[in-house]
């Protein structure tokens, strides 16, 4: 089959806009000096928190290597940032490198992600490049905002040591339907839960993504399910349509409007106990069927999690509605990172 050159090139361009258009941007470098206190103290997560008088220190670099030689406990970096009103609409994501070794990660005072283990269970990420959603609905964008981090070193080195670094806009194409940010989230397990008529107004709020650990939920393994009520513009409805759904820690299924939409993972198991191998880094992207067709107003997507040990939840994103050339689209310019 022959191709016209013109359409050939319209197609060539059209890919390499899009890539053009979904690269990552980095709106704050985070590179430089940084607040800095040995010790550990609750407190010290807190905006308000007057931290003139701490010291300073270089990030990246190991705290040993600038005067804080052959110190091995807790200390807590802390940055002031601005972001402008024009990223109000963006999803927001806070490289923070390679921490050595455990660290927990605040956003004007609440918890946005962490990793490692501290003590008395201690556990090193030393290796693991910190990547972390920032929830709307913590950011100032008419002032002040504060980044404090929470570091445990276990032995030799420790702090923020190397690797990337900054606040970006998402580097991943924006779906259709935006749904990251607040849910709905209750633990334990219940068949009645999927129903799109299910009253889950006394159900915790959660901010997806992110790990539940982060988010009140430390320790806890088994169970849980996540709802989100949604719309969807009218120009959608008759196009055909995947539910991104990211990166789940460990198996799923999903459900909108009561109907199963797809799963990542073995529920039926000879044991009861879903089998888990694997599905935790498995991106989640369901065919929504030709037969299937949302509504305008109301629809209801419900996701069933079980997490068997370690982080648990929706922990990456992108998570929405989008159209099914879009999403082959966003597959092909991600596949490396996706895989």
């Amino acid at each position: 089959m022959k191709i016209r050159p013109f359409i050939l090139i319209v197609f060539l361009s059209s890919l390499l806009l899009f890539s053009c258009e979904y690269q990552p941007e980095k709106i704050r470098e985070l590179k430089g000096n940084w607040k800095f206190a040995i010790g550990d103290n609750p407190e010290w997560a807190k905006p308000e928190l007057n931290d003139k008088m701490w010291d300073k220190i270089y990030v990246p670099s190991s705290w040993e290597e600038q005067g804080y030689r052959g110190y091995n406990g807790f200390a807590w970096y802390r940055k002031h940032i601005t972001i402008p009103e024009k990223y109000e609409n963006t999803n927001l994501y806070l490289y923070i490198g390679r921490i050595d070794d455990v660290d927990e990660v605040y956003f004007n005072g609440k918890p946005i992600g962490g990793n490692g283990t501290f003590p008395p269970d201690y556990k090193s990420s030393y290796d693991l490049q910190r990547r972390y959603f920032v929830p709307r609905k913590l950011i100032n964008y008419t002032g002040d905002n504060v980044i404090a981090v929470r570091v445990y070193d276990g032995q030799e080195q420790g702090g923020i040591r190397n690797g990337k670094f900054g606040v970006y806009r998402s580097d991943i194409m924006p779906v259709n339907v935006d749904l990251s940010g607040e849910w709905k989230f209750h633990t334990h397990d219940s068949a009645i839960w999927k129903d799109a008529q299910f009253d889950d107004s006394k159900w915790a709020d959660i901010t997806v993504p992110g790990y539940w650990e982060d988010q009140g939920y430390q320790d806890y393994d088994g169970f849980a399910w996540y709802r989100k009520t949604f719309d969807v513009p009218s120009q959608l409805l008759d196009q055909r349509l995947v539910m991104m759904a990211g990166k789940i820690d460990d198996v799923d299924q999903l459900f909108i409007n009561g109907t199963l939409i797809g799963e990542t993972g073995d529920f039926n198991t000879e044991s009861g106990e879903p089998d888990t191998y694997g599905s935790w880094d498995e991106f989640r992207g369901y065919y929504l069927p030709d037969d299937f067709k949302l509504k305008e107003k109301g629809n209801v997507v419900a996701i069933r999690v079980y997490d068997s040990r370690g982080t648990g939840g929706i922990y990456e994103g992108p998570i929405g509605i989008i159209t099914q050339p879009n999403y082959a689209t966003y597959w092909e310019t991600n596949r490396r990172k996706l895989r």
